[in-house]
């Protein structure tokens, strides 16, 4: 049986502008600028530069909401040509033409170098080489199964299978293996291996012999374990020498590229710039924060579109297919609108949250001392500015602020808080900075376990916990103490 019943109940849901705002907010520099292009294309209302010869109030006063009814009157044609507004969007071919250059002047062209893939270096080696068609075709498929580290991550039989199903190439392990030997000898050395064992064998062998080079080579082929564990006593046990031998050889397999694939200088990787979103510099003394420039960019709403609405609401007929293409000119104007305030108020946003953070950090932006860096949560920001936590988390993310002291990713400056034996709160950012600076200057040939770094740390006025001291080590990137050991 359905039955209808009334159900009162109070909701909060975003706008669409208030969605965007928050996209905008979050978006770094070079992400806002690439957004700030895609509006502009978008949008032929939105203009760049200083608005000249009007009031912005002009517009910001036009009452044209009575334009949104479908029985508005009649206009002709000739009143409007919507085509002639339309068609401004697209520049003519002859306004972008050089005019300036005779017919017998050479075209200025810069030139663009045309790098070489790590891959395809390895194919033009691969030319060097006597192969007949199908050893090629082979050779060519293991150059391709090779990763941008340097290596094979497939066993021989699971090749020959992809062979077979992939290329119609069909072959045994044997003839497989013979090529792996052929890529074996390509450049880098060490390239085309299929664990990091044959990885440091294969770069051994190219090196010239001596009495450390064939020590470690017998090292990494049959101790491998033991060296990788750092068991030093063991090798140099069953190798019966001194340790300035055993340290020479060591010495040689350290000098060796884990990653041959990644030393080749043609790889091509796009390169990341970090551009920092503020600028904090001290003078006279006092910080002063500044927004990087270009997330202030001059824009206004286009003169021709206002005239546009304007002729429109002189008019007095108007026609149902005009009256659509000015509901168009309606509705960019005011996304252009909304999107120059929406920029307006991330620009304050971004400042009110950067300069809460400076100036709770201030000790620090003063010195440069990590250690003086306060514990800070993101509700400590959200307080002091009068906004949301999840604003303050979006400014923080993937933004970066320059200071005296090198460009630091905002995020970093947040930290939990622990108690010290005097019982004040302190950053778990300092503790870190402790616990590195004394790992840093521990005996390497006897480095300290994390219990004894527990102990000492206990000692500096910091009690924490052996397991903390293990979780803050790996979060420092910092191997066991087994693993910090030398000869």
């Amino acid at each position: 049986m359905q039955k209808q019943f009334l159900n009162l109940k109070l909701s909060q849901k975003l706008s669409p502008q208030q969605i965007q705002l928050m996209k905008l907010i979050q978006l770094p520099t070079q992400a806002f600028e690439q957004r700030l292009l895609e509006e502009m294309n978008e949008n032929p209302a939105l203009e760049a530069g200083k608005e000249e010869e009007y009031e912005k109030d002009e517009f910001e006063n036009e009452d044209y909401d009575d334009y949104d009814d479908a029985e508005s009157e009649r206009i002709e044609s000739e009143d409007i040509n919507i085509d002639d507004y339309l068609s401004n969007d697209d520049t003519p071919d002859y306004k972008t033409q050089i005019n300036n250059y005779g017919e017998d002047d050479d075209e200025r062209e810069s030139p663009f170098a045309a790098p070489i893939s790590f891959h395809q270096d390895l194919i033009n080696q691969l030319n060097t080489f006597i192969l007949n068609d199908s050893e090629r075709e082979i050779a060519e498929f293991l150059v391709g199964s090779i990763d941008d580290m340097g290596y094979i991550r497939r066993t021989i039989s699971d090749i020959v299978d992809d062979l077979a199903f992939t290329q119609g190439i069909y072959t045994d392990e044997n003839r497989v293996q013979k090529m792996l030997f052929v890529i074996h000898e390509l450049e880098p050395s060490g390239v085309g291996a299929r664990d990091l064992q044959e990885c440091l064998l294969l770069q051994l062998k190219h090196k010239t012999p001596t009495e450390s080079v064939a020590m470690a080579m017998d090292i990494i082929e049959h101790h491998f374990d033991a060296f990788t564990k750092k068991h030093y006593d063991k090798l140099l046990q069953k190798y019966a020498v001194s340790n300035d031998q055993l340290k020479k050889a060591v010495y040689e397999i350290e000098r060796l590229n884990p990653k041959p694939g990644g030393s080749f200088t043609g790889n091509n990787k796009v390169t990341e710039n970090i551009v920092p979103d503020f600028a904090i510099r001290i003078i006279d003394g006092a910080l002063e924060l500044t927004l990087n420039g270009r997330n202030a960019p001059s824009l206004h709403i286009s003169k021709d579109y206002q005239e546009m609405l304007q002729t429109y609401k002189e008019s007095r007929d108007k026609s149902n297919s005009q009256k659509e293409a000015v509901q168009f000119i309606k509705q960019k104007l005011d996304s252009a609108k909304w999107f120059i305030d929406a920029i307006r108020q991330r620009q304050e946003t971004l400042f009110v949250t950067m300069n809460a953070i400076m100036h709770f950090q201030e000790e620090f932006f003063l010195d440069g001392d990590e250690t003086k860096m306060k514990p800070m949560i993101l509700k400590d920001i959200a307080d002091r500015v009068g906004l949301d936590i999840s604003t303050i988390s979006r400014v923080a993310n993937s933004k970066y602020v320059e200071t005296p002291y090198g460009t630091k990713l905002i995020k970093e400056f947040f930290s939990e808080a622990m108690k010290n034996e005097q019982g004040e709160d302190v950053s778990t950012l300092e503790i870190k900075k402790i616990l590195q600076n004394v790992i840093e200057e521990e005996d390497k040939h006897k480095p300290l376990p994390d219990d004894q770094l527990a102990e000492i740390l206990k000692e500096k006025g910091y009690p924490i916990a052996r397991r903390t001291i293990a979780k803050y080590r790996e979060q420092l990137d910092i191997p066991v103490a087994r693993m910090r050991k030398k000869m």
